[in-house]
């Protein structure tokens, strides 16, 4: 009863979907990334079959669990080599920036979870092994995989009480996670509530993405417009940002701080965002920015500009914010004055304290790194200046906070071999060639 009434709500939000996309450019998006996609699939995959040994099939929501599986990925590929990867995406933010990743050796977008479609996919990419990423669950496509019998992990996973699973409404969505192989858990906290629901098929092994900003920070990219802008002054940066934080921002940017730049890259980058964003940083009122327009500066207009004299650099493309990073002395990431926030600890490789808002209570590394004096939680503008003049004006305090993200990344790196040993421990694969 339950499976047919999940079913049917999954083909009802896809109908919503494909009403939306009358309107909305996103959903437009989703749709036409999925017009003739079973036609691709068998086109792609069929014609290349006989040149592997096997099949590994990744899938992300979107952007962010791309990055978290990417160690996984990249890891997969150096020890089995002779298995093609395929990587599918639920999201278009993904797809549309990693579609081209030379990681994975096809890159498609995910169907809607029907039954039907579930099966036509597995059929088509025959996977031997499948890895969702954190908190993927497509029910249909998990039933599927284990009536074939193929192995299927999440990796990263974690679990919060107001999942699904622990609801009083719950019971068919636990019985669901028992068509998991193995679940590769970030934390304690998720292995207690895992074991809540009856599940046993599980070890904690950590968070990829401490693997992955470590990566980042061990081979950091150059940006030489960027250097030209920055130039001796400490620089703030502002990563993925909405408007609630661009708000606390433009209080510091109002503000006169002698040899201070700002970095701010918005979490969404379309025209109109972009242009909303530089003009209120010209309007500020009581500010230099007042004076001359080439003081604020966008990214894709750095070389032809004067760089070292602008005071904000608006960065209006998207992929390499987590190489920016390298260049702040503090760093404000975004989402917490929304549903949650972004990936702080891209900030915290590169040893830069983090501030945010306060929706962080679901992110384990927020309430480490704020217990231990690398993040800071800011409810008002007043707050973040009130730190940040602390931080400028006392040197000890800003590499005491820098020493304490930097040591904490470090310290948690090792969950993508951990994974990939334990699923050769656990005999779903065999040694590597």
């Amino acid at each position: 009863m339950m499976n047919s009434i999940y079913s049917v709500s999954i083909f009802l939000y896809g109908l919503g979907i494909r009403v939306a996309a009358w309107f909305r450019p996103k959903a437009r998006q989703w749709v036409r990334g999925r017009k003739g996609l079973f036609t691709r699939l068998a086109g792609d995959l069929q014609a290349r079959e006989s040149a592997w040994n096997g099949t590994v099939w990744f899938h992300c929501a979107s952007l962010g669990e791309f990055e978290q599986g990417r160690p996984v990925m990249e890891h997969f590929r150096e020890q089995y080599p002779a298995y093609r990867i395929v990587l599918t995406f639920y999201s278009p933010s993904g797809y549309d920036v990693r579609q081209n990743y030379p990681g994975a050796d096809f890159i498609f977008y995910l169907p809607l979870d029907t039954p039907a479609n579930a099966r036509k996919l597995i059929r088509l990419i025959k996977p031997n092994l499948v890895f969702f990423i954190k908190y993927e669950y497509w029910f249909n496509i998990l039933r599927e995989l284990r009536l074939q019998r193929i192995p299927v992990f999440i990796i990263s996973a974690v679990f919060h009480r107001d999942q699904p699973f622990f609801r009083w409404y719950g019971t068919w969505f636990r019985k669901q996670l028992a068509n998991i192989s193995w679940f590769f858990l970030q934390n304690d906290g998720s292995m207690k509530l895992a074991e809540t629901t009856g599940i046993r098929q599980f070890t904690v092994t950590g968070d990829t993405r401490f693997d992955r900003v470590g990566m980042i920070s061990d081979q950091p990219r150059s940006f030489p417009g960027i250097e030209r802008f920055a130039g001796n002054a400490m620089v703030f940066l502002g990563g993925s940002t909405w408007e609630p934080d661009e708000a606390m921002l433009l209080t510091l940017v109002k503000k006169d701080w002698p040899g201070m730049k700002f970095i701010i890259a918005p979490h969404e980058v379309h025209a109109s965002r972009i242009e909303d964003l530089e003009n209120k940083l010209l309007s500020a009122h009581h500010s230099p920015l007042t004076t001359h327009h080439s003081l604020v500066i966008r990214y894709s207009s750095l070389d032809r500009n004067d760089a070292a004299a602008a005071r904000v650099l608006i960065i209006d493309t998207i992929g390499i914010l987590a190489y920016l990073y390298r260049y702040a002395s503090f760093a404000l990431v975004g989402g917490g004055f929304g549903s949650g926030i972004h990936n702080i600890l891209e900030a915290a490789a590169f040893g830069k304290p983090v501030f945010f808002g306060p929706r962080y209570g679901k992110f384990t590394e927020a309430r480490e790194l704020l217990g231990a004096g690398g993040a800071f939680c800011v409810n008002t503008p007043e707050e973040l200046e009130q730190i940040v003049s602390k931080l400028v004006h006392d040197p000890e305090a800003l590499s005491s906070a820098s020493a304490v993200c930097r040591n904490y990344v470090e310290s948690n790196r090792g969950a993508t071999r951990r994974i990939v040993q334990g699923i050769r421990n656990l005999g779903f694969i065999g040694p590597p060639a």
